[in-house]
């Protein structure tokens, strides 16, 4: 799969998402076996692989509430948006939500596009400037999160808006909820972790 769908130049009001420019790419497979650490360090594919919360592993290694930028939120109708192939385990018509994640105190941690039937948006996100994970914890609502795709990858979009050099690490995944797909994620990590997880790859 190749994600080849750019977006505009503003980062204010995106009319398309942030995906990256794979220089290498995985599956399922991939995942569940996991990466050799010359290729991605343990700490780093517990959070790429590991089937957690992000938003409350950015907050436990920080030491800061994860906060979230919301800087889109698009009905796109049954389009694919150029997302991964799984966009179509989504019920439509759709809407594309984006946002920033990042430290109380500012610093962006990383970037999250989800896709969400869209007469079911609102049930799940009542307050949309909150994490996903906080929504659905309050509604204690039960989800398995099916991760499904990792990426090593480039966007000069992501480098200005993380002030990081690229490469990046990213992943996409599902949330199941009654056994029943209901919104698919792609993010993306900025290297600003390193201050937390150590450096990407061992020797």
């Amino acid at each position: 799969m190749t994600l080849t769908f750019r977006p505009s130049k503003s980062s204010a009001l995106p009319t398309a998402w942030y995906a990256l420019d794979s220089i290498w790419q995985g599956g399922e497979e991939v995942v569940q076996k996991g990466l050799p650490h010359s290729q991605l360090a343990p700490a780093w594919q517990i959070l790429l692989l590991g089937d957690g919360s992000p938003t409350r592993h950015l907050q436990l290694l920080t030491g800061e509430p994860t906060a979230v930028d919301v800087i889109d939120m698009s009905p796109i109708g049954m389009s694919p948006d150029g997302a991964p192939d799984l966009i179509e385990a989504v019920p439509g018509p759709r809407l594309r939500r984006q946002v920033w994640l990042r430290k109380e105190s500012g610093q962006r941690l990383a970037y999250a596009t989800s896709w969400w039937e869209a007469s079911h948006v609102d049930e799940y996100l009542q307050n949309r400037s909150i994490p996903i994970w906080a929504s659905l914890a309050s509604l204690r609502t039960e989800l398995y999160r099916d991760v499904q795709g990792v990426y090593y990858g480039n966007s000069p979009e992501l480098e200005e808006a993380f002030g990081e050099k690229g490469p990046f690490w990213g992943r996409h995944y599902l949330f199941w909820h009654h056994k029943q797909p209901f919104t698919l994620i792609y993010e993306v990590f900025s290297p600003y972790l390193t201050k937390y997880l150590g450096s990407m790859q061992l020797d």
